[in-house]
């Protein structure tokens, strides 16, 4: 299995560009499942695994407590897995082919309401520190732009042209995106690289854009997390505040002013229409809240 693994690994990276957070899943899945199957029957091999054992794997992760949105991706290497070795002619048959995944509950994205985002960026005032300045760009550009936590972590400087007020992003896939920026995030990313220039050690990471003070090296993802919880608890009380839930935000506010749903689409930088449409939910399940309060007959 390690050569195969091997093989399929190298796959993954350079043939489908997968990020290496996903192929490091996709890993972790498939030696799980090979736990599980040896601690059934030593003698079982992935070439002799039927159908049954995949649905038993299945029903025991849910058993075990995982929601079927966590039993879902693990289900998708293994399937992935074998399609694979089948193409190599390494397997003569698929059991994983006829297994179909736990149904999902419909969960709407968690956002941030316009006003309270409003509330935050005009009303409520970031620290005047390096570390305040840089963070009011990091959430200014969140929702602004719409972009994924890891494409903000990645940026580097020469992805932003202030000039023209666009930002280059790469997004999964290494698929590049242009975003404009607004003359509000410009300016925050103007006063960001002037401090900048003045606290940060020029021995860190020149090239990346959002950096840490004392090393200069580029932020991680526990530093954006911190940052965004902290800022967003200023104005909701909400369990969900992640750097997701802005880009959640940003969909949800370009919806309800308007924007049309391709649009929407191409900024967040999704492979399809169907996954921007979940937003086009939540814009109707607001609409559905306001009209119960409003109307005299709701």
């Amino acid at each position: 299995m390690d050569a195969w693994c091997e093989e399929f690994v190298a796959y993954l990276r350079y043939e489908r560009n997968y990020s290496e957070l996903t192929v490091v899943s996709y890993v972790g899945s498939l030696k799980a499942f090979e736990l599980f199957y040896k601690s059934l029957e030593c003698d079982l091999t992935w070439n002799t695994i039927t159908a049954d054992v995949v649905r038993s794997w299945v029903v025991t992760l849910l058993e075990s407590g995982l929601t079927p949105s966590g039993v879902s991706p693990k289900l998708s290497a293994v399937k992935s897995f074998y399609r694979f070795l089948l193409r190599r002619g390494l397997v003569e048959v698929d059991p994983a082919y006829g297994v179909n995944a736990p149904k999902k509950g419909k969960v709407l994205p968690y956002f941030v309401r316009e006003r309270d985002m409003d509330r935050l960026l005009d009303d409520l005032s970031f620290p005047e520190t390096y570390e305040g300045v840089r963070d009011r760009a990091i959430v200014t550009m969140l929702y602004t732009t719409g972009m994924r936590a890891a494409e903000i972590i990645g940026l580097d400087v020469s992805d932003v042209d202030v000039q023209n007020s666009i930002v280059s992003v790469v997004g999964k896939r290494n698929k590049q995106r242009l975003i404009p920026m607004v003359p509000e995030l410009v300016s925050c990313i103007e006063e960001y690289m002037r401090i900048r220039r003045d606290e940060v050690p020029s021995s860190g990471d020149l090239e990346a854009l959002f950096v840490r003070k004392k090393s200069g090296l580029r932020i991680k993802y526990s530093d954006l997390r911190t940052l965004v919880r902290g800022a967003l608890g200023q104005v909701t009380m909400q369990s969900k505040r992640s750097p997701h839930v802005l880009r959640h935000s940003f969909a949800t506010s370009m919806l309800n002013n308007s924007a049309d749903l391709q649009s929407v689409k191409e900024l967040l930088g999704h492979e399809s229409l169907k996954t921007t449409a979940i937003y086009t939910h939540t814009t109707f399940e607001e609409l559905k809240k306001l009209y119960n309060q409003a109307h005299p007959r709701a």
